[in-house]
């Protein structure tokens, strides 16, 4: 990440808008600002391998459920936040993952510009690809900033996106009981 460049940006940006970037609420904005994109940019590039990659053998073939897990992304329309909660369920073939990857995997693919669908189908891709379950399912619940502070102003809305791999995929019952369970 080019911290120089953020920087300038922010200055230009302030200026344009009217500020006076010289007063004194401002001066280290640029660079706060620069130390955010470090946090909220640091997913660009990286995958969940290192987090998928460490298994335990189990002989269960029962569904695994992770849900609730929180997560911060930007919306790459606007440049604006979207939260919510993420929720993980996968089945077993032989291996299971410590919990705390799940969470780690969602921050990974969160910390980036992108839009809620692409977020949840590549969180489904990667615990498919580096984990290996029988089946995936990965539900997204999200309210946007574009949408509450912005354009349309409702906020509260809640956007929900949902995908199913493997068993999942044909299952219906599966999808179901994922439902019920995060209810």
């Amino acid at each position: 990440m080019d911290k120089e460049k953020i920087e300038q940006a922010v200055r230009l940006f302030l200026q344009a808008i009217g500020e006076d970037i010289n007063r004194e609420g401002l001066e280290c904005t640029p660079q706060r600002i620069s130390e955010m994109c470090s946090e909220l940019f640091g997913g660009i590039g990286k995958n969940a391998k290192e987090h998928l990659s460490v298994t335990f053998n189990t002989e269960s073939n029962k569904m695994v459920l992770e849900k609730d897990i929180t997560f911060f992304s930007i919306c790459e329309h606007h440049l604006m936040p979207f939260f919510g909660k993420a929720h993980i369920a996968y089945i077993p073939n032989g291996q299971v993952v410590g919990l705390s990857k799940l969470a780690r995997t969602v921050e990974t693919y969160a910390r980036k510009p992108q839009i809620q669908e692409h977020l949840t189908a590549e969180i489904a891709d990667a615990v498919m690809k580096y984990l290996r379950p029988r089946g995936v399912m990965v539900m997204m619940e999200a309210e946007h900033l574009c949408m509450s502070m912005r354009g349309v102003n409702k906020p509260g809305t809640k956007t929900v996106t949902y995908i199913c791999r493997g068993e999942f995929e044909e299952d219906k019952s599966l999808q179901n009981a994922v439902f019920q369970m995060i209810k």
